[in-house]
C-alpha cells in the first residue's frame, strides 16, 4: 500500500487525454435521437392512440389498456430498430439514486426452439420490484415485498446503450410514495390548479394550465483515478476524511472561468453528446471555483423532465468520467479549506404557452398579475421557509451551508434593490390613501417599468438561499448530489397553498363589495406585509444577518437532526395533506428514511477514518519516528555527550510525532466507545441524533492530529495522496 500513491502519480502523469469522436453533424440532427418522444411516437401508434396519450400528459386523464398496447408495440418497434434487446422501469428511489431492472424483449416460445420478442402494454404500465429492499422507513416490513412501479407517459421513454429506460413512480402495495417523482408530480398538480385559479381572476380565458419550471446547475468536482483508488476515504465516502491544505488551491482564484485543461474537456465533449442524443438540454459548461471543480447547466425545462434529466446526467457522467480515467465527486464538501459543489435550482411558473408568470409583463395588467405570482411566493418562503431548508438538509450538505460558500441555514429573499422598493410603494401607497383608478392599475406604482428595470438593473446575491434574479426564483441552498425533486415538492406545495389563499381573499374581498382590481392589490399589499420579515437584501453571510434575523423570529436549522424533524411537524403535515401530495405516513417515512441515511453516512466516516488512522496513518507516523530515533542514536555514538544539542530539532519532532500518535489513538478509542454506546440505542431517531451530537465531531478531532502529522511525516512515507495530487489532473 505504501507504493500505490506513487504508483498513481506516476499512471496519472502519463494519462493522454482520451480522444472522443464526435459526429461532424450539427446538434440539432441528433438531438433527443435517444428519445422516444411525443413527436416519434406520432408516427408509431395510432392518431386515436396518440391523441389519448397527449391527453394523459395535457390532462392528466387515464390510459386505456388498448390504448397501452399500441403505445407499447409502438416503442418496441422504435427500440428494437435501434438494437435495443432489454426494457426497464427507471424509477428513483429514497436512495438518492436511480434504479433499473432489465427485461429481455425475447421470450422463448413454449415447447419450440424459437423465441419472440414481445413487450405488452401491461408491462408498460406496471410492474413489482421488492418493496422491502430499498428504504420505505417502516413503509413495508421485510416480509411484505410487494411494490409497483408505473410508468409516466409526462417523461419520455429513452436508451441507455441497449436498454429501453420507461420513466416510473414507484409506490408501496398500500399506494404510498416510495419515491421522489409520485410526490413531485402530486405537487405539480396542485400548484398547476392553484395557479391557474389565480390567472383566471385576470383573464378567465387565460391559461388552462401552468407548470413549474426548473433549470438546475450541477457543480461537481473531477478526481483522477488512481488518485481516487489511492484515498480510501473518498471512495467510501464520497470526501476526504484527512488531507492538510495545499500551499496552492483556489486562493489566485485563477481556476474560476479558466481555461479548461484536454482531458477535462475532452470528457465535457463526450458527456454533452450523451447528453444531447437523450435530450438533455445542456447549454453552458465552465471551471468553477475550487480546483477540479466544474459545472454544467441546461435550458429551463417542466419540473418533472428537469429532475429526470438532472439524475440522468450524474448516471451518465459517472460512466463517461471512467472511460476518461476519471471520478466525478458529488460530494458537497469532498476536500476542507475549498469550495464546496451545490445544485442551484431555478424554479419559476409558465402557462402552456409558455408564457412566464414570473417574468414582469409590459403592461400594468400583466404585471398586477405577475406581482400577485410573486407576493405568493414570497408569502411560501416565509411561512414554509424552515421546510424548504430541511428539503435540502443532509449530512454531506451540512459541511457547506452557512460556511461563507454557500448560503446561510435560514432561509430569506433576495429581491434587488429596485423591486423592494416597489414593494415598500405598495405596502405604503395604499395604506395611506384611498385607492384612485390610477393606482388600482398600477401606473403611479410604476410596475409598468418593472420589465426594463428588473432584467437590466437587479444585482444578484450570492449570499441569499432564496434570490429572485428577474425572471425565477433562485435556491441556491441545495447539495450537489441531492435529488432536486425534494426542495421542489415543498416549494410547489408551499405556493399551491399560498396562491389558493390569495384568490379566496379576493373572492372574500369581491364579495364584500370590493371592485375586483382593488381586492387583488389590497391582497398583494397584504401579502407584502404579511411576507416582509422573510426580505433581506443585504450580506447572508455576515452575523449581523444572523441576530438580525432571530430578531425577526426566522428559524435556521442548526443540526440536520433537528432540520429533518420540520417533515413531522403538524403544520407541515397538514399542508402536504391539504393538498394531496404526502400523508402523515408517507412523511414520517421519509422521516426515519433521512435519519437513517445520516446514522449510516457518519457511522461509515467514522468507520472508515478509524481504520485509517490504525492502519495507515498511526504505523507511517512510527515508522518516521523510529528513522528519527536511529538518527539520533548515531550522532550520540559520533558525538557523545554533545549529540543532544546537534540533535534537538530531531528530539522535538519526535516528541510531536508521539503526542499527535498518543492523541490519535485515544480520540479513536474513544469514537468506537461512542459508536458502541449508541448502537446498542433501539431507535434509530435517537440514535442519529447521536452520532450527529456526539460520534461526528470526533471525526474533526482526530483529522487535526493527522494533518499535523502529514506536514511532520517524510514525504517518501506518506501513504495516501495528498490533496496538491488530488487537485492535478
Amino acid at each position: 500500500m505504501e507504493l500505490l500513491r506513487f504508483k498513481a502519480i506516476e499512471k496519472m502523469l502519463h494519462h493522454e487525454p482520451v480522444n472522443v469522436a464526435l459526429p461532424e453533424s450539427k446538434v440539432s440532427d441528433y438531438f433527443g435521437i435517444d428519445v422516444f418522444s411525443i413527436d416519434k411516437m406520432r408516427d408509431y401508434v395510432s392518431s386515436d392512440a396518440y391523441e389519448s396519450v397527449v391527453s394523459a400528459i395535457t390532462e392528466g386523464r387515464r390510459i386505456e389498456r388498448k390504448v397501452a398496447d399500441q403505445v407499447a408495440n409502438g416503442m418496441k418497434r422504435w427500440a428494437m430498430e435501434r438494437g435495443v434487446t432489454h426494457y426497464t422501469h427507471w424509477f428513483q428511489p429514497l436512495n438518492e439514486s436511480t434504479a433499473e431492472k432489465h427485461d429481455t424483449f425475447a421470450e422463448p416460445v413454449w415447447g419450440e426452439t424459437r423465441a419472440l420478442e414481445k413487450f405488452s402494454g401491461a408491462v408498460l404500465v406496471q410492474q413489482e420490484p421488492d418493496a422491502s429492499s430499498f428504504p420505505n422507513g417502516g413503509l413495508r416490513n421485510t416480509f411484505e415485498a410487494r411494490g409497483y412501479s408505473a410508468w409516466d407517459p409526462s417523461s419520455p421513454t429513452f436508451i441507455i446503450d441497449d436498454t429501453l429506460c420507461i420513466p416510473s413512480i414507484f409506490i408501496a402495495y398500500t399506494g404510498e410514495a416510495l419515491d421522489y417523482k409520485t410526490p413531485l408530480l402530486r405537487s405539480i398538480a396542485a400548484i398547476d390548479k392553484a395557479a391557474v385559479a389565480v390567472c383566471q381572476l385576470f383573464d378567465k380565458d387565460a391559461a388552462t394550465k401552468v407548470v413549474p419550471t426548473l433549470g438546475w446547475e450541477q457543480e461537481y468536482f473531477l478526481v483522477d483515478e488512481g488518485m481516487y483508488r489511492a484515498r480510501p476515504d473518498l471512495e467510501l465516502t464520497g470526501r476526504t476524511l484527512m488531507g492538510h491544505s495545499a500551499s496552492k488551491d483556489q486562493q489566485l482564484d485563477d481556476h474560476y472561468w479558466g481555461d479548461i485543461p484536454e482531458r477535462v474537456m475532452n470528457f465535457m465533449k463526450e458527456l454533452e453528446y450523451r447528453c444531447f442524443r437523450l435530450g438533455i438540454p445542456v447549454k453552458t459548461r465552465h471551471n468553477e471555483v475550487a480546483p477540479n471543480q466544474y459545472e454544467c447547466a441546461p435550458m429551463f425545462e417542466e419540473a418533472n423532465i428537469a429532475v429526470d434529466h438532472n439524475t440522468l446526467l450524474m448516471t451518465i457522467m459517472r460512466k463517461v468520467a471512467n472511460k476518461h480515467h476519471l471520478q466525478v465527486l458529488f460530494h458537497e464538501k469532498p476536500y476542507e479549506g475549498v469550495n464546496g459543489s451545490g445544485k442551484h435550482c431555478n424554479w419559476s411558473l409558465a402557462t402552456i404557452d409558455g408564457h412566464n408568470l414570473l417574468a414582469p409583463g409590459r403592461t400594468p395588467k400583466s404585471n398586477t398579475q405577475f406581482l400577485a405570482f410573486f407576493v405568493a411566493t414570497l408569502k411560501a418562503a416565509c411561512d414554509y421557509g424552515t421546510m424548504i431548508m430541511a428539503s435540502v438538509a443532509t449530512e454531506g450538505n451540512s459541511h457547506r451551508l452557512g460556511g461563507h460558500e454557500a448560503p446561510p441555514a435560514v432561509l430569506s429573499v433576495f429581491t434587488g434593490a429596485y423591486l423592494d422598493d416597489i414593494l415598500q410603494q405598495i405596502e405604503q401607497r395604499i395604506s395611506e390613501k384611498a385607492l384612485t383608478p390610477d393606482e388600482k392599475t398600477g401606473i403611479k406604482l410604476d410596475i409598468g417599468r418593472i420589465p426594463e428595470i428588473m432584467l437590466d438593473n437587479t444585482d444578484r446575491n450570492r449570499t441569499s438561499p432564496f434570490a429572485f434574479t428577474g425572471n425565477r426564483f433562485e435556491l441556491r441552498a441545495t447539495g450537489s448530489s441531492a435529488n432536486c425533486a425534494m426542495p421542489l415538492i415543498v416549494l410547489n406545495t408551499a405556493v399551491a397553498h399560498e396562491l389558493t389563499v390569495f384568490k379566496n381573499e379576493v373572492e372574500a374581498l369581491v364579495n364584500k363589495g370590493v371592485k375586483k382590481d382593488e381586492a387583488i392589490l389590497q391582497t398583494i399589499r397584504k401579502f407584502i406585509i404579511d411576507s416582509k420579515k422573510v426580505r433581506f437584501e443585504g450580506n447572508g453571510y455576515s452575523e449581523e444577518w444572523h441576530n438580525e434575523a432571530k430578531r425577526r423570529g426566522l428559524r435556521g436549522i442548526e443540526t440536520v437532526a433537528s432540520a429533518i424533524r420540520e417533515y413531522i411537524a403538524p403544520e407541515n403535515i397538514a399542508l402536504f395533506e391539504q393538498y394531496g401530495v404526502m400523508n402523515r405516513s408517507e412523511l414520517e417515512a421519509r422521516y426515519e428514511i433521512k435519519n437513517e441515511t445520516l446514522l449510516k453516512k457518519i457511522q461509515i466516516e467514522s468507520r472508515v477514518l478509524g481504520d485509517l488512522a490504525a492502519n495507515h496513518i498511526i504505523p507511517t507516523a512510527i515508522n518516521y519516528q523510529n528513522v528519527l530515533i536511529r538518527n539520533v542514536e548515531g550522532l550520540k555514538n559520533l558525538f557523545g555527550d554533545e549529540y543532544k544539542e546537534m540533535a534537538s530539532a530531531e528530539i522535538t519532532t519526535i516528541r510531536k510525532i508521539s503526542e499527535h500518535v498518543k492523541a490519535i489513538r485515544e480520540l479513536s478509542a474513544e469514537m468506537l466507545d461512542a459508536r458502541r454506546k449508541w448502537n446498542t440505542v433501539e431507535d434509530v431517531i435517537e440514535r442519529a441524533i447521536g452520532y450527529e451530537n456526539v460520534v461526528k465531531p470526533y471525526i474533526s478531532q482526530i483529522r487535526y492530529h493527522i494533518d499535523h502529522l502529514e506536514m511532520i511525516v517524510d514525504d517518501r512515507l506518506w501513504t495516501l495522496p495528498k490533496y496538491r495530487e488530488l487537485f492535478t489532473i
